[in-house]
């Protein structure tokens, strides 16, 4: 039997992430991988976006490098939750 174990997928908790850096419980249920961010959620401005990374850092225990901090990895929060995928070892 194989050891290795696909992760499951971050979205549902980079969204409740999202939802409470932003205060955005309003409207989580209308956020899906296709919700666009940067330049569209007037809530996510460049301070919201470094409390956005904090918290996925904490939330997943993951290091968001300054390098990745791009307007194409907030583009949407399907690409939001890719990232944090990929940084978590997700399969």
């Amino acid at each position: 039997m194989s050891q290795s174990a696909t992760r499951p997928d971050p979205f549902p908790q980079v969204r409740a992430v999202l939802v409470r850096v932003l205060g955005l419980e309003d409207r989580a249920h209308l956020l899906d991988p296709t919700t666009p961010l940067l330049g569209e959620l007037p809530e996510l401005d460049s301070l919201a976006v470094l409390e956005l990374a904090v918290a996925l850092e904490e939330e997943f225990d993951i290091v968001v490098d300054d390098a990745d901090v791009t307007g194409e990895l907030f583009a949407t929060l399907g690409s939001l939750s890719a990232y944090v995928h990929d940084r978590t070892g997700g399969a």
